[in-house]
């Protein structure tokens, strides 16, 4: 098969498997991967993942990659929170919460986090269009509820404070009865309080 060819066929995959080349090309030789990339045509991102060397690495196209590249994931904590403007610190780093292991993988298109959850916690994401695909990412409130949860040592008010969390921006996303549903479903208590003083924190900022 010419690269032309293998590009037209997977031009609608910003970032395709060796199984979905399979699906595409059931007779392809994998040997051409190797040969492809070293003459710059491919990108190799992962074990089996690859892209166009031709892509462009937009910001959406890198947070794609994080769903694909380890699934089931959603975006969230840092880069979540960047997203809906909360914080203000730019965030290079795609993080993302999985129901599978805790990861890092650093790509030659980015670094990529994956943060643990129980497979119990894995919702309160929504799709957004990327052309044909569609990225993961979370909520507002879940992206909150995430970051918290992942990091118990926040607990002060003081704490709360050093996350310089846009009130204006938070205030005018955050669904209330949402977040007090969506917190509810963690069942944690430590986390419900920690909760109430970072609410009264960024309330009172």
């Amino acid at each position: 098969m010419q690269i032309i060819e293998f590009q037209r066929r997977l031009s609608n995959y910003p970032v395709f498997s060796l199984r979905d080349i399979k699906k595409i090309i059931p007779d392809f030789s994998y040997r051409q991967l190797d040969r492809w990339e070293k003459r710059g045509y491919l990108r190799k991102l992962k074990q089996e993942y690859y892209c166009l060397a031709e892509r462009e690495t937009t910001q959406s196209f890198l947070l794609y990659t994080a769903n694909k590249i380890y699934s089931p994931s959603y975006i969230s904590l840092e880069k979540a929170l960047k997203f809906y403007g909360f914080i203000p610190e730019e965030i290079f780093q795609i993080t993302s919460v999985s129901a599978k292991k805790t990861a890092n993988f650093l790509t030659s298109v980015g670094d990529f986090s994956y943060r643990h959850i129980k497979p119990s916690l894995f919702f309160g994401y929504r799709l957004l269009d990327f052309g044909k695909q569609k990225i993961l990412m979370a909520e507002p409130e879940k992206a909150v509820l995430d970051y918290l949860y992942l990091h118990p040592r926040l607990r002060t008010a003081d704490d709360f404070l050093e996350m310089r969390m846009n009130r204006k921006e938070f205030s005018g996303q955050i669904d209330c009865e949402k977040f007090k549903n969506y917190l509810a479903a963690f069942q944690n208590k430590s986390l419900a309080r920690r909760v109430e003083i970072f609410l009264s924190a960024i309330q009172n900022d």
